[in-house]
């Protein structure tokens, strides 16, 4: 699965990881607010064997097919999902 990593203009080391490049459309506009502007980061392709830095690929992924996307929040906060 290849995904867009933005980082917030809002929110330190909090990222939100997309399936396909600047869409936005599943993302609920209640966390687009709160996440202020989508600085694009980078890209990559993810696999279950990938090893992320503090997320579980396969949740990654899983969240990603079911929502649309995937809210990572900075260390030491527990990673959320809005719907």
């Amino acid at each position: 699965m290849h995904c867009y990593v933005y980082r917030s203009g809002n929110k330190p080391s909090t990222y939100l990881f997309l399936p396909e490049k600047d869409d936005f459309s599943r993302v609920p506009p209640s966390l687009i607010e709160l996440f202020g502007e989508a600085i694009f980061s980078f890209e990559f392709e993810l696999t279950a064997e990938r090893r992320l830095m503090q997320a579980d690929p396969i949740q990654v992924m899983s969240n990603m097919d079911q929502n649309g996307f995937f809210l990572q929040l900075p260390p030491g906060k527990e990673t959320c999902l809005v719907s």
